[in-house]
């Protein structure tokens, strides 16, 4: 089996660094902006606006580095892009600058992702895809607990000293950048004929890609429907009893899971399958869901998040090693990218739905429908769809 290559390694640790700064800030980042005066409807204009942003252009950049044939410079200057946007987020706290700010962050992500993934999948073959994938969302997760545990203990020290964080966040992400220079191109891809991109050119992949990936991608677009944001399984915690410091602990918790489990069960699933994986990962993230609806104890709330950072580490690597095994290699990015740019939509529009729901009937009935809309999709999964690869 081939074993895990070096620049698998250093694309780990960029990320790993990366998704240090970026979490040390997630926890903070509404409270930092009601502070400089930014409204919660505000708020939600410019998370909606960022991630609008960073999901079009992961199909965009993908297919324009399987056009020019490079991938490493689409994955230091997204990674560049992200790191320089933190200090800028605290030098200045007019509306517009925030908003180019937040802005420069989310591109760089959407710069980055369909490259960085392809570069993954051409370090491995289709059978450790489950396992390079995974140990790259082992390391990547693992900054999601460290971020915040970062943040948390400097907070304890200097209470609502949220500015200076925006500054220490750029420290690891000037780590990630450097690291990245370290990364090569192979030059296993020749670039395709030049010609002007438009940035909606990557939804023409749609018509010419292979039946399998249409068919993963409609399941897996269907499930991040009902997918809201994690904040509303944390408002769930917060309604049963946990206070705001366990709150953050818990969905630190999560991530430690996440990140401990994604590598094991990457090398798992290439034994089993990667759909088998995919479904198992489902079936629990229904069990969870179902869960949050009917329960009330605290200990029961913190299985709960136990299973779904299992459920985490059996589909977000799993589900884009999959895509990757059914797409041409020269369409790696593009494919990769344009689901990306999907599934970003997707999920604003499932937290949407989440609170209008919430807001109407009430979190149990979120949660039930949620996890009944799960059910469906791993049914479809199971029965409709044929494990195979290119």
């Amino acid at each position: 089996m081939k074993s895990i290559t070096k620049t698998v390694y250093v694309l780990s640790i960029v990320s790993l660094f990366t998704d240090t700064a970026s979490e040390m800030l997630y926890p903070i980042m509404p409270i930092y902006l009601k502070t400089i005066g930014f409204s919660i409807v505000l708020i939600g204009v410019l998370e909606g606006f960022a991630e609008a942003l960073a999901g079009l252009s992961k199909g965009y950049f993908g297919k324009l580095s399987d056009n020019s044939g490079k991938r490493v410079p689409f994955v230091q200057l997204g990674y560049a892009l992200s790191t320089i946007s933190k200090p800028m987020m605290a030098v200045f706290t007019f509306p517009l600058w925030i908003f180019f700010s937040r802005a420069i962050d989310r591109l760089g992500k959407g710069i980055r992702t369909g490259a960085r993934d392809a570069i993954l999948s051409d370090e491995a073959t289709p059978e450790t895809k489950g396992k390079i994938f995974g140990f790259h969302r082992s390391m990547d997760t693992l900054g999601a607990v460290i971020g915040p545990l970062l943040a948390l203990v400097y907070l304890y020290f200097y209470p609502q000293d949220y500015k200076t964080l925006f500054y220490i966040a750029f420290l690891p992400g000037l780590i990630a950048v450097l690291a990245s220079f370290f990364l090569k191109d192979k030059n296993k891809i020749h670039p395709k004929e030049k010609k002007i991109i438009s940035f909606f050119s990557f939804l023409n992949y749609w018509k010419t890609c292979p039946q399998q990936y249409r068919k993963i991608v409609i399941g897996l677009l269907a499930f991040t429907l009902f997918n809201s944001s994690d904040i509303f399984l944390l408002l769930k915690a917060k309604q049963v009893g946990l206070n705001d410091a366990s709150v953050i602990g818990v969905y630190i918790f999560y991530n430690l899971i996440y990140a401990l489990c994604a590598f094991p069960i990457g090398i798992y699933a290439d034994k089993i399958g990667l759909k088998k994986m995919l479904v198992f990962g489902l079936s629990l993230f229904a069990i969870v869901y179902f869960g949050m609806a009917f329960s009330t104890n605290l200990y029961a709330i913190a299985l709960l998040f136990f299973i779904y950072g299992v459920y985490a580490a059996a589909t977000e690597g799993i589900s884009k090693a999959w895509i990757s095994n059914v797409s041409d290699k020269k369409d790696t990015a593009t494919a990769i990218g344009t689901y990306s740019a999907f599934q970003s939509i997707c999920t604003m529009l499932a937290s949407t739905i989440a609170g209008l729901i919430w807001y109407q009937f009430g979190a149990n009935t979120t949660f039930i429908i949620t996890a009944i809309a799960t059910v469906f999709i791993t049914l479809y999964f199971t029965f409709f769809i044929k494990y195979k690869t290119t």
